[in-house]
């Protein structure tokens, strides 16, 4: 699997420094309504851009799935519980059937 991941990584790896390659010249970047302007190379400036769009997809997407965590947590402390109550019933029982086959003896 984890050469699956390389596979995928390595031709966009290349494309990134290709593309950092072909766009070395600056552009102006002005934070409007800001008074600040910088200057920058074309590939930071279109690289930044998309690494804040999946920065902020991802904080999306992990604070969208609050509710399906909460419940899985929820879930799986009912399901513990629920396993320890069935551990005490079946030891109950079997100390329940020891003391029956010691009066049967």
């Amino acid at each position: 699997m984890r050469w699956l991941g390389w596979l995928l990584a390595t031709p966009i790896a290349l494309l990134i420094v290709i593309f950092a390659i072909a766009n070395r010249h600056e552009v102006r970047l002005e934070l409007w309504p800001l008074p600040w302007a910088m200057d920058l190379p074309v590939y930071l400036a279109v690289l930044g851009a998309l690494i804040k769009g999946i920065v902020i997809g991802a904080v999306a997407m992990w604070l969208s799935g609050h509710g399906a965590r909460r419940r899985a947590r929820e879930q799986r402390r009912r399901a513990d519980s629920l396993e320890r109550q069935l551990q005490a019933a079946q030891s109950a029982q079997m100390s329940v059937a020891a003391v029956t086959d010691d009066r049967a003896a």
